[in-house]
This record gives C-alpha cells, sequence and structure tokens, in this order.
C-alpha cells in the first residue's frame, strides 16, 4: 500500500484541478500519515473545493486506546498517572473491495462521502534485487494526477473542526507494473481517476456507480524509478496536522 505521497502547490491545485484551497495553512510537499495535505471536494454547489485535512483516514490522536494491562489498572487505582497507548491502525489506504463492510469506512462510503487527493507521485517498497528499495510511481506525461479518495470530520478536544483522508487501492496481481511492489503475496496498487471522470467521482451519491470508476492506471501511461530518500528529508515536517505524530512514519522508506 502506498503510505507516502507527493502532493501540490496551491498554484498547481487552482491550475490543473481548477480548485482553489483557501484554508491558511501550510503543508509540507511529501505527506506521510497525519501529515496535513489539501484534498477535493464538491460544494453543494457541485463546484470543487479544495480542503486540508490528515492523511489516514482515523488519526493517531483519535485511535481506541489499547486495553488496561493489569500493571496499569493497579496503578490508576494506587492514583497513579498512566500513559494510555493507542492501538495501531493503518488507514491511509483503504481496499476498494471491502471499504462497504469494513468498520472504520463502511459509514462514510454508503453516504458517499469522496474526495479527491491531488497528487504528483507516489511512493512503493521494491524488494526485486532482494533488499527494500524506494520507488516514485507518477503518470508518463509528467503531469499531477487525482487518487479517489474518501473524507470525514473530528470533533477536536478544544472544540474544534479537523478533517483527515484516505485514498483507495486495488488488487494489482495481474498490473504489469504495479505488481512489481511490496512483499506481500497479494500485490496493491493505487487507484487513479481519469480527469473526466472527477466530476462523477466527487457527485457520487451511488456506491455502485463509484466503484465502477475505481481503476488501476494503465502501465504505459505510468514511469517507475528508484528514488532513495534523501538523508535531509528525515528531519521532523514543519508543518503537520494537529496532534499528529510526525516523526512516526519517516523511516518507513
Amino acid at each position: 500500500m502506498c503510505v507516502n505521497y507527493l502532493t501540490v502547490s496551491r498554484q498547481i491545485a487552482f491550475d490543473w484541478f481548477r480548485t482553489p484551497i483557501e484554508a491558511s495553512d501550510d503543508w509540507r510537499d511529501e505527506i506521510y500519515r497525519d501529515h496535513l495535505a489539501p484534498f477535493i471536494v464538491h460544494d453543494d454547489q457541485g463546484q470543487r473545493k479544495g480542503m486540508l485535512g490528515s492523511y489516514g483516514f482515523v488519526p493517531q490522536r483519535h485511535r481506541p486506546f489499547k486495553a488496561l494491562t493489569e500493571q496499569e489498572k493497579l496503578s490508576l487505582a494506587a492514583g497513579q498517572e498512566v500513559q494510555r497507548k493507542r492501538i495501531a491502525m493503518d488507514t491511509m489506504n483503504a481496499r476498494a473491495e471491502d471499504v462497504g463492510s469494513r468498520l472504520n469506512y463502511k459509514r462514510f462510503w454508503q453516504q458517499q462521502q469522496l474526495c479527491i487527493v491531488p497528487a504528483q507521485a507516489v511512493f512503493e517498497p521494491n524488494w526485486e534485487t532482494g533488499v527494500h528499495e524506494r520507488w516514485r510511481i507518477a503518470l508518463a506525461s509528467g503531469e499531477p494526477f487525482g487518487l479517489p479518495g474518501m473524507w470525514r470530520s473530528w470533533e477536536e478536544a478544544d472544540g474544534g473542526i479537523a478533517h483527515s483522508f484516505t485514498h483507495f487501492t486495488l488488487n494489482a496481481d495481474h498490473h504489469p507494473l504495479l505488481r512489481r511492489f511490496h512483499s506481500d503475496k497479494e500485490k496493491r496498487g493505487v487507484a487513479i481517476l481519469r480527469p473526466q471522470d472527477y466530476d462523477d467521482w466527487l457527485g457520487s451519491t451511488n456506491p455502485e456507480f463509484a466503484r465502477a470508476l475505481l481503476q488501476l492506471y494503465p502501465a504505459d501511461l505510468l514511469q517507475a524509478e528508484p528514488a532513495p530518500k534523501p538523508r535531509a528529508s528525515r528531519q521532523a515536517p514543519r508543518e503537520v496536522a494537529a496532534g499528529a505524530t510526525p516523526d512516526v512514519q519517516l523511516d518507513l522508506f
């Protein structure tokens, strides 16, 4: 699954996706879990609107806590402070095949709370040499592209409202290019929307109609190449979503 991608600037969002982003917050070019990034929705008039949210449908700060250990229970009973740990959840990607039955996703899928995640490239792990290599996948044309996604809102502890999003993956066992990535038995690839389908996707009210738009892009329209991660970019990001843990994902690739 893709857990790291290059997003777009405000100018590219406006010029290429015809979407203004009015939010004042800034974001980094390279996005990891819980990082703040732009996504595109339809407003009440069916016009494209840019919003900002954290990458990953269930942000770290909203994940359920792990069950208390016996020692933690004793500590609490003694009036001691306990740092609760949260369960591990990777919700940067949603499996298109079963999104309608997954606890974290099914309500929003049925409501068709869909979005587009604008990107310039995604990164995937390649193990063909026997060691982990980070590869960059983009359109052969060099143009930005839209990942079909889904979004939701959260009420924060301070009473404010924040947003989060995920994007969809599909089985890639038989895709000439995308089957080269990951070491899992099942190969997965990111779905990419054709530009002519953007507004159909955003305006969908029918899950089955939307599902038909979820496709892997043809291999001959993609390009892929090794993209080792520069050492300097391992530094903590300047801008992340509220409550995010910026260094959690920095060493994935």
